[in-house]
This record gives C-alpha cells, structure tokens and sequence, in this order.
C-alpha cells in the first residue's frame, strides 16, 4: 500500500472509522461479534471515492485492549492516517512509545454498559498525565447522561477530551437531554471537542439529517468549527445498511455554510489528529 497520501487542494479528514477482520480474536467483555471483515484497503477506497485526504481509526470496543491490528494498518499507512487506542492504566511507556510511532494520538474509554473507572486512582491518574504530556486526547464514548461521571475528572487532570456520536443523546429527548446541556456547557473550557458521526445511533435513519441539524446546530453555537469533528463511523457496525456517501451528505445536511464545513474537516481535525509535523 502507498505511504503517500493523494494530492488534494483541500484536505478532509474522516475523525472516525474502524478496521477489522472478522475471525481476530475477541474481548472477553464485548456487545458485538462482527460476522464481516472491515479491511484497511477497502476504508482507504473509501476516502478515495469522497473525497477525504486522511482518516482516524479508532480501535473497536470488541477488540478491547489488543491493538495490533489497528498498529498494523497504521504502519502501513503512516502519512494518512492516525489511531485511537484502548488500553490498560498500568501500560508501560515503552508500549505508549510504540503506539505513538505508529500513528497512536488518543486513547479511547468506552463505557458504553460499563462502570466509569476511578480516574481519580493511582493507576488512571497516572496514565492521564503520561497521555497528556504526548498531547495525546481521551475520547469518550458513552450516553449524554453519563458524560459528567467522567469528564469533570479528566478536565482537572488537564486532558483534551474528544466526546463521540453528537455525545450520545438519549433518541427520545434529542437536545432536550440533560445530559446534552451538559456538554454544551463544557465548551467554554477550549478543551472539548465533539464528533458529528454515528447519527444513527442516537437517532432513527429517516430522523438523521434533520434531528443531527438541530444537534449539530446547537453544538456549533457553543463549540464552533474549531471544536467540532465530522467522522463517518465505517463500517457502521450493527448499522450495515448505511452508505459512507450518506454519512458524507449528512454533514451538508447539517451545517450550511461550507467555509464551516471545510474548517472542521481541514484545520481542526489536522491540530487535533497531529496530522502537521512528526509523530511523537
């Protein structure tokens, strides 16, 4: 696979997708057993036909803490792309060093059905100063409701924090969520920044465009471009049936002005991701 990345006036990243084969061994604890494959040549074709320059994988919930085969992609794609990690809190630095070579800028805590960890133990404060000092993110994945067992803690210990999924509101209230309101109120602290992707899991399909416009409206009040992420979510898992193209269309959908819409793909994600200047 070519190390460069395609010539593009434009860069455009996808904050969110995931590789993945379906017979690699799996987390003990998980909430799905994928039954397809997710290979990085077909992601990377994907980009290629929408238009994107460069792309983020994120290690998927079902392969809890072993990240080779994300590393793997990200080796062979060094130029292109980043990656977001699941670890243990005791990971030595050797392995956090390893990671940041091959690509690695975030770890990922997702709770969804899980306990939130003490983030204030030894162990996790730990890690948290080790992430933050790479300027490493945590990214967070978990219903709106929740967002507040979590985030005041990693806010005091000085992490950048990238919040998945419009920040999961429950489909029933849409914005009207407590817990959404909490987010928004966390954007004055310049150290949030939220993802526009995965509208079908909060909402039903033929709801997408509309109620992912009011979300991401209120989202771009309060976080503007400089703090928002569009992120396709491929292969969408348990959602198939989506298109990329659709998850595409949807961000015109749901902000109009394009210079919006070229910041949160181009300079905001390209800081964020560590796509300017060498790896760690």
């Amino acid at each position: 696979m070519s190390q460069s990345s395609p010539a593009s006036p434009t860069p455009a990243v996808d904050s969110h997708a995931h590789v993945f084969e379906h017979g690699l061994a799996l987390a003990a604890k998980r909430r799905y057993r994928p039954d397809h494959d997710a290979l990085l040549g077909d992601y990377l074709a994907q980009l290629d036909a929408h238009g994107l320059t460069h792309g983020v994988l994120v290690q998927p919930s079902f392969l809890g803490t072993d990240n080779r085969y994300l590393l793997a992609a990200l080796r062979a794609q060094t130029a292109r792309l980043r990656g977001v990690a699941v670890v243990e809190p005791a990971i030595g630095d050797a392995d956090l060093q390893a990671m940041a070579a091959a690509g690695v800028v975030g770890i990922r805590l997702n709770l969804i059905g899980l306990p939130a960890p003490d983030l204030g133990a030894a162990p996790w404060r730990d890690l948290l100063e080790r992430i933050d000092a790479r300027g490493w993110h945590v990214e967070l994945h978990l219903p709106a409701a929740r967002l507040q067992e979590v985030m005041p803690a990693l806010l005091a210990a000085g992490c950048r924090i990238v919040v998945d999924h419009f920040g999961r509101p429950d489909p029933a209230l849409g914005v009207a969520d407590p817990g959404f309101d909490d987010l928004l109120r966390h954007a004055d602290s310049g150290r949030v920044w939220v993802k526009l992707s995965g509208a079908y899991r909060n909402w039903a399909d033929a709801q997408c465009a509309q109620a992912g416009r009011v979300a991401a409206r209120r989202l771009l009040e309060a976080f503007t471009a400089e703090r928002l992420l569009w992120g396709s979510d491929w292969p969408h898992t348990q959602h198939r049936h989506v298109a990329y193209g659709a998850t595409r269309q949807w961000l015109d959908d749901w902000i109009d002005d394009a210079a919006q819409r070229r910041q949160l793909l181009g300079d905001t994600a390209l800081n964020l991701f560590q796509f300017q200047g060498d790896f760690a």
